[in-house]
């Protein structure tokens, strides 16, 4: 098992990273306020390891109550949070009772929201089961629910006292799901990181076969540089964890634009990375290999490498409502080189119009106002 630290002085917690962690009580415990949980899940986690989770903190004498969640990123509402709180209210849960997040990052956003809304704020543990969530999701305190006109446009900072990633539980995830995961790992190789980048273009072929050595390493090096901007930049202030975002931008306009559920996480924002990756060559930012280097890393992955036709307008429509706008002006995260990102409002509107227009968009379909299904669904 390894662990790491997300240090934010005396709201720091650890994130133990390793194989049948839900078997093993002495790493959850010792951050239960009192021996009362709500485990949040939904109707695909839930029978593979509730039980797990329940035996192993009942054999400890701790009480739990289970709410169980309609799967997928359609259900991220507020419905899902009103039946955790009326949920929770019934079962007259108190201040010291804690919130096991236990999912992947639909799971992860919704029960996190609900903890940081209960009582005006209850204690919170992740335990994230699917790779885009033990990678990103989970660290770091963003919780939320969709909107109509935007993803994840409400929701608190509510920090976790522990995240508990049981790589055990990947064996189960399906292998689009595993795909969008890797879409968070290259990411973190693109912004900060570029040992990782060029680590991840030679390993890639065994973390995709799931050799557990490299899936390892991955995911520890992921939420090591997670962990690094969260400790610098806890609530978004500064921009050093707006580069996070890389690929969102886009990638949330193509999750909401084609409806919530249709593409998944990973897959909107592998197409919005090239996306941005492509608006970073136009502004001479990014050499040609570069961009072939990252479409190469996308297509290797079995990640969608063309993003639906919304229509310019649309995608700009959607892309108003991001978080990152400020003053009215859209602010994109681009690649200044690989390894490198920017945070930047100053680009010509003429080019972000080009990258969006089938024909002369590289990475926008021309075939359909949806475009094709994403590569990892056929």
């Amino acid at each position: 098992m390894k662990t790491l630290c997300v240090n934010l002085g005396k709201a720091s917690y650890p994130i133990h990273i390793g194989p049948d962690l839900l078997q093993q009580p002495q790493w959850i415990l010792p951050h239960l306020a009192q021996p009362t949980a709500v485990i949040v899940t939904n109707t695909t986690v839930g029978p593979l390891y509730v039980s797990t989770l329940q035996g192993t903190l009942s054999q400890a004498g701790v009480h739990t109550l289970v709410i169980t969640l309609p799967d997928g990123e359609a259900h991220k509402t507020r419905t899902a949070l009103n039946q955790i709180h009326d949920d929770m209210l019934a079962h007259r849960c108190e201040r010291k009772t804690t919130v096991i997040a236990l999912g992947g990052g639909v799971i992860g956003d919704v029960a996190g929201f609900a903890a940081a809304t209960y009582l005006r704020g209850i204690p919170l543990i992740q335990i994230p089961t699917t790779l885009l969530a033990q990678v990103d999701s989970s660290v770091g305190g963003k919780t939320g629910i969709n909107h109509p006109l935007g993803k994840n446009l409400l929701g608190a900072f509510h920090q976790p006292a522990l995240v508990l990633a049981d790589t055990s539980t990947l064996d189960t995830l399906p292998e689009r799901e595993f795909r969008s995961g890797v879409a968070e790992i290259i990411k973190y190789g693109l912004i900060r990181d570029l040992p990782f980048l060029h680590w991840l273009d030679q390993h890639l072929d065994a973390l995709m076969a799931r050799h557990p050595e490299t899936l390892a390493q991955a995911i520890e090096r992921s939420c090591s540089n997670k962990a690094e901007v969260v400790a610098e930049d806890e609530f978004e202030t500064t921009g050093a964890r707006a580069l996070l975002n890389l690929g969102h931008t886009f990638g949330h306009a193509i999750e909401t634009g084609a409806g919530y559920g249709v593409w998944l996480h990973g897959e909107a924002v592998a197409a919005g990375t090239l996306l941005a990756a492509d608006l970073s060559h136009r502004l001479g930012w990014l050499a040609h290999a570069d961009l072939a280097l990252i479409e190469a890393l996308m297509r290797r992955a079995g990640l969608p490498l063309q993003a639906p036709n919304l229509g310019p307008e649309r995608y700009l429509e959607l892309m108003a409502s991001d978080k990152k706008v400020a003053a009215g002006a859209i602010r994109y995260v681009l690649l200044e080189r690989l390894g490198q990102a920017k945070l930047t409002a100053q680009v010509d509107p003429a080019l972000v119009q080009q990258i969006l227009t089938p024909g002369r968009g590289r990475f926008i379909s021309q075939t359909s106002t949806l475009g094709p299904a994403p590569e990892s669904l056929v």
